[in-house]
């Protein structure tokens, strides 16, 4: 005779599980949407990989040559010089283009909860999972996963993916479950990644699935002859949002533009002429010279040994103290220095900066 009362329960634990697959079916619908957003805006961002310099035909024909294949691609460039662009570039013309490409900051997430992220955790992993969570590189499954910063991650995840670059498994975290995934491997990085493996801080074997492809993204100050053109791209795009026009540029400002050294490379750029289109009166823009002289960075000094690290740790470190410590908003440091605020944050962990330095 069946109990009615284990019956019931039963029943209970069946709609309780219906219940919660539906939270996660729509919880994954939402994540989805949100990646879908950024790709429907991609095709006109894309439009900053033109120009006819040879640094970004040499970039082009790369992502020619690259898309087709299902090949792990490394992107190196400096931070603001569009590598993403480049990323969601080969996605867009490659065999997966009707699936996601997911990306993920590697520098903008804490060390503790990386794993979380890539691969997901089953109920009671940890505190505060309360549910499965379905990780970045299942939600990837088929399409595109871009590791953006990805020299910023720890040791103990480094052998996670080195696992599922090569096996093409992962197992969420509290899991035991080899899950089975089909995905592209796109990752970037502003860093020297066979210095970082020559000094132990990435490892060799990652560094050598990594780096199948590597395509190097030039800074704008190696592409400056792509500035006007950038320069109108940006006019054509905040004169639409702003309903603002301009006929042209000052003469005065396009020298001032040409001539800047641009740490933040072409992010610094967008900003700089959205700056302008909000202050400049009449119809040609004008740009203020003190503008381009916050944060500036000038090039590698080979004879003192100045470096790219310790240039960068001086430019945020006077951001940092020219914004009195604020990070976000027109007026923050982010802004100044033409970078998303987490990059910032990350860039600062990595300098070893504090919220606020008041010197170096």
């Amino acid at each position: 005779m069946i109990d009615p009362s284990c019956q019931g329960c039963r029943d209970r634990d069946a709609r309780i599980a219906t219940l919660e697959a539906r939270v996660e079916e729509l919880a994954r619908f939402q994540r989805e949407s949100a990646y879908l957003r950024d790709e429907a805006k991609t095709d006109r961002d894309l439009r900053l990989l033109t120009g006819e310099s040879q640094p970004m035909k040499t970039v082009r024909l790369a992502i020619q040559q690259v898309a087709r294949t299902d090949s792990t691609v490394l992107i190196f460039g400096e931070t603001g010089t569009g590598k993403e662009l480049v990323a969601r570039a080969i996605h867009q013309i490659s065999p997966r283009r009707d699936h996601l490409i997911v990306a993920v900051n590697c520098a903008a997430l804490a060390p503790g909860v990386i794993a979380s992220e890539l691969f997901g955790h089953e109920q009671g992993a940890f505190t505060g999972a309360t549910r499965r969570r379905v990780g970045r590189f299942e939600l990837a499954h088929h399409g595109t996963l871009f590791l953006d910063e990805v020299g910023e991650l720890p040791a103990e995840t480094q052998v996670l993916l080195l696992r599922a670059l090569q096996e093409r498994v992962i197992e969420r975290v509290g899991g035991r479950e080899a899950v089975a995934v089909d995905v592209r491997i796109i990752a970037a990085t502003h860093q020297d990644l066979a210095a970082a493996v020559a000094r132990g801080r990435f490892r060799e074997d990652l560094f050598f699935r990594l780096n199948v492809f590597p395509i190097q993204v030039p800074a704008l100050r190696e592409r400056r002859e792509d500035i006007p053109d950038l320069v109108r791209h940006f006019l054509l795009q905040f004169g639409r949002r702003m309903n603002k026009a301009f006929d042209g540029v000052a003469t005065s400002a396009l020298k001032l533009l040409m001539a800047y050294h641009w740490p933040g490379n072409v992010r610094e750029l967008e900003n700089i002429i959205e700056r302008a289109m909000i202050t400049s009166a009449g119809d040609t823009l004008q740009i203020d010279p003190q503008w381009l002289t916050t944060a500036r960075a000038d090039p590698v000094d080979q004879e003192s040994g100045t470096g790219l690290a310790d240039l960068e740790r001086r430019a945020i470190v006077a951001a940092l103290e020219r914004c009195h410590g604020k990070i976000y908003g027109p007026s923050g440091a982010a802004s100044v220095l033409g970078l998303k605020p987490t990059t910032l944050y990350g860039k600062m962990r990595k300098h070893r900066i504090p919220k606020y330095s008041s010197g170096e």
